[in-house]
Order: structure tokens, then C-alpha cells, then sequence
């Protein structure tokens, strides 16, 4: 049974045109879950190619980076979300940011903050556990988007960049279907951070996902 009911049904053109509309927000929600110091105008200001001052090296690029991934995601809209698109997702979000990107893992990588310590992955467990949640018939896209955030948030699958990776992976399998965006804003991190160390910490996350099923998934109103 279903757990979270879709709030959109868009067609094929409305989702383009939200995601399209909303992308530059999601980049900045992917540097604010990260803690990075750059406000939206910035976010705005850099994405549009031009230079601003006093924002450091490393910031630009992973606005650039989540660009270019968003990018990759409106022009593959039609594609199935594959085992290999999501590390497709990470090679453009961790690109220069990370040891490897684009491939799992091959060591131990903590989380601020927690003293939980996700496990080495191994590739047949993961792509077994990813093919079960988007191959799930049962639930709706809504429950699938959220199970694939929260599931790759926690198992910090690969070297760098987990959480906008799965971000990422989340709005590709709701705007593939119409069923809206995921996006946090300001008004919301503080308390979705808080969440998010609550469920590393213990393994649940039926309140994160009601949390965000609440407030982050958006769509157009009619």
C-alpha cells in the first residue's frame, strides 16, 4: 500500500515547464543542504555565467555542477532512472569535488555530526537495493522519490556529493512522471537538517519523509 499519495498529476509539458522554472532553486537547495556559504542571488548570478566576487573557488563549481546535472536531467527526461543514470548524476555533481565520481565507494565515509558510519557499499547488495525501490509496483512515484532521497542520503553511497545525488535522483523520478519537484527552502533547512541527523542517527525515516512529502514536494496549482 501506498504511503504517500502523488499531489500532481502534470502532463509531460507542465512537469518540463516546473522543473525548468524551479531548477536554479534546487541547485541553491543542494549548496544549503550542504552548508555551503552562497546566497540565492549568487546562486542565481553564477548560473547565468557571470563572476561574483567573494565566493569561493569550490562553491562555484558545485553550482556549476548541479548546472550541468540538472542540464543532463531535463535533456533525459524520457530515459528510465537506471543503476547507471543515477552514477551518471554523481559523475556531474561530484566532478572535481570528490576522489572518484560517477562510482561507488571503495572506503569508509563518515557523516558530520553522527557517530553512524554507513558501510563500505558493495554493488550487487546496491543495485538490488535501487532496483527494488524504483521497480516497486505497489507505491506511488511520490513514495519511491522520497524512499530513493532518504536511502541515498543515509548509505553515502559514494565519495562525495550523496545528498544532492540523491536530490538529484528524487527529481528525476518525479518530473519523469508528473508528479512535481522536491525542493527545500530556506524556511525549511533548519528544521530538515535536524531530521536528517535524526534519521542517520537511528535508521527511521518516517518523519523525514512526512516532513519533506509535506513541505518540499512542489508542484503547479489549478
Amino acid at each position: 500500500m501506498a504511503e504517500f499519495e502523488d499531489k500532481y498529476h502534470l502532463t509531460e509539458q507542465q512537469s518540463l515547464f516546473l522543473a525548468k522554472k524551479k531548477w536554479d532553486e534546487n541547485v541553491y537547495c543542494g549548496m544549503k543542504m550542504e552548508n555551503r556559504g552562497v546566497t540565492f542571488s549568487q546562486t542565481q548570478t553564477i548560473l547565468n555565467g557571470v563572476n561574483v566576487p567573494n565566493v569561493q573557488l569550490d562553491d562555484i563549481q558545485a553550482i556549476l555542477n548541479m548546472r550541468d546535472a540538472w542540464k543532463f536531467l531535463l535533456g533525459t527526461v524520457k530515459e528510465p532512472v537506471t543503476f547507471e543514470y543515477w552514477c551518471k548524476l554523481n559523475e556531474y555533481i561530484a566532478r572535481n569535488e570528490a576522489l572518484e565520481w560517477g562510482k561507488l565507494c571503495t572506503g569508509m565515509v563518515g557523516i558530520s555530526g553522527t557517530d553512524y558510519e554507513p558501510p563500505v557499499p558493495e554493488k550487487n547488495k546496491v543495485m538490488t537495493e535501487f532496483e527494488t525501490i524504483l521497480n516497486d509496483t505497489v507505491t506511488t512515484v511520490t513514495d519511491k522519490a522520497l524512499e530513493a532521497f532518504t536511502w541515498g542520503t543515509r548509505g553515502q553511497f559514494f565519495w562525495d556529493g550523496n545528498k544532492r545525488t540523491s536530490l538529484m535522483l528524487a527529481n528525476k523520478i518525479l518530473v519523469s512522471a508528473g508528479a512535481g519537484i522536491m525542493t527545500i527552502t530556506d524556511k525549511y533547512m533548519e528544521q530538515f537538517n535536524s531530521l536528517l541527523l535524526d534519521y542517520y542517527n537511528t535508521g527511521n525515516s518516517k518523519e523525514l519523509k512526512q516532513f519533506l512529502y509535506e513541505n518540499a514536494i512542489q508542484g503547479i496549482q489549478f
